[in-house]
C-alpha cells in the first residue's frame, strides 16, 4: 500500500514538474512572425502597463503564467525601459529574465548622405525613443554645442557616414557623444596636418568636401574640383557653387540653376557671399574628404560639365570657361527640346 502511495506521489510530482517545465521553459510565444518588439518607455511604463501590453499584443500564450513567474523573479521591481526583441519560440523564463536584466535589442543608426539637421533629426526620431523635436532642440542648443567646439551650423560636421550602434532609449546627448567620438577618430594627426597645409580647419575641410560630394559622383575628379574651390577661396572670389544655392533654397530637386535662384538671401548662397558657407551642406564620404585633403596644386578657377555629361572641364581662363559653358548650355537646351518632342509624341 505504501509503495503504491509513494509511486502515486512520485508520478504526481513528475507530472507537476513536467507541467512547470512545459509552461515556463518551453516555447510560449503566441505570434507567427520571426520576432516582435516590446517597447518600454522611460519613466512611464510600470509593470502593470508592461503586462497589459503583453496581453493586448499577444506576445505570449499564457499571460497569467508570465505574471506568476515575473512576480517570483522580482520583475515588477526591476522593469527597465528599452526595446526588447521577443523571438518566436522563446520561453516565459527567457522573456522574464531578458526584461529583468535589461537585455535590450541594439539599434543601428546607419548614416549615408544627409543634407540637413532636420533630416538627421527625423532619422533619429524614427529609430529611437526620443523624438525629432528633442534632437533638433539639442542641435539648437548653442551652449551644449560650444562645449564640443561646434555651433548650430557646423554640428553636421560631426556626422560621418557609418553605422552607429545604440540602445533604443539612448538620449540625444548620448547619441551625439558617440558621433563626437567618431569625429575625433576620423581626424587623425595626419588629416589635421593635411588640413592645416591647406589653411583649413577640420570643419572647413569637411564643408568643402560637402560641396564636392554634391557636385560630382566621379571620384577621379573630386580632388581637382576641390583645387578649384580652394583657389577661389584663397583669391577671395565667390565660390559660386550651385549646390550651396540648392541648400539655401532647400530645393534639392533642381537640375539647373537660373538667375532667379541666385537672388536668394542666405549665407549659404556662395554667389552672393564670399568665402565658405557657414557650415556643411551634406555629409560627405571619407573618400571625398580625403580627396579634398589631398587635392593637387592647380591654377584652375573654373569648371563646367562637358556637353556629353561624362566629366567636368577645368580651365584657368574665364574666356575659355565661357566657351565650354555655352557648349554645355546648348547641349542642355537641345536635350530639353528632344525630351519635349518625345513627350508630345514627336509632334
Amino acid at each position: 500500500m505504501w509503495k503504491k502511495l509513494i509511486l502515486t506521489l512520485l508520478v504526481i510530482l513528475l507530472a507537476g514538474a513536467a507541467f512547470i517545465g512545459w509552461r515556463f521553459f518551453m516555447s510560449n510565444t503566441a505570434f507567427s512572425e520571426k520576432s516582435k518588439y516590446l517597447y518600454i518607455r522611460t519613466g512611464h511604463a510600470t509593470y502593470d502597463e508592461v503586462l497589459q501590453t503583453i496581453k493586448d499584443s499577444q506576445f505570449v500564450k499564457n499571460p497569467g503564467s508570465f505574471d506568476f513567474l515575473a512576480n517570483r523573479l522580482d520583475l515588477p521591481e526591476k522593469v527597465k525601459p528599452g526595446k526588447y526583441e521577443i523571438k518566436n519560440g522563446m520561453s516565459l523564463s527567457a522573456i522574464v529574465r531578458m526584461l529583468r536584466n535589461g537585455q535590450q535589442s541594439p539599434v543601428n543608426l546607419v548614416i549615408t548622405k544627409l543634407r540637413t539637421k532636420e533630416s538627421l533629426a527625423g532619422m533619429i526620431g524614427k529609430r529611437f525613443e526620443c523624438d525629432s523635436a528633442s534632437v533638433m532642440e539639442y542641435m539648437r542648443n548653442e551652449d551644449t554645442l560650444k562645449h564640443y567646439g561646434f555651433d548650430t551650423n557646423t554640428i553636421i560636421a560631426t556626422v560621418y557616414p557609418n553605422t552607429y550602434t545604440y540602445f533604443w532609449n539612448t538620449t540625444p546627448s548620448a547619441i551625439f557623444k558617440k558621433l563626437f567620438a567618431e569625429y575625433k577618430t576620423v581626424w587623425t594627426p595626419e588629416r589635421i596636418q593635411q588640413a592645416q597645409s591647406l589653411k583649413l580647419t577640420p570643419v572647413q575641410a569637411y564643408t568643402v568636401a560637402s560641396i564636392i560630394e554634391e557636385e560630382t559622383n566621379n571620384n577621379s575628379e573630386k580632388d581637382t574640383m576641390a583645387s578649384v574651390y580652394l583657389n577661389r577661396y584663397y583669391a577671395g572670389m565667390p565660390l559660386q557653387a550651385d549646390p550651396t544655392v540648392k541648400f539655401a533654397l532647400r530645393d534639392f530637386t533642381l537640375k539647373r540653376i537660373y538667375e532667379k535662384h541666385l537672388l536668394v538671401e542666405s549665407p549659404y548662397n556662395t554667389y552672393r557671399n564670399k568665402g565658405l558657407p557657414p557650415g556643411p551642406i551634406c555629409t560627405p564620404s571619407l573618400l571625398t574628404l580625403d580627396k579634398v585633403l589631398q587635392s593637387p596644386k592647380t591654377k584652375y578657377l573654373y569648371f563646367v560639365v562637358s556637353p556629353d555629361l561624362s566629366r567636368h572641364i577645368f580651365t584657368e581662363d574665364y574666356k575659355d570657361h565661357m566657351i565650354y559653358a555655352r557648349e554645355f548650355h546648348k547641349s542642355m537646351d537641345e536635350r530639353a527640346k528632344r525630351k519635349a518632342k518625345e513627350d508630345t509624341g514627336g509632334k
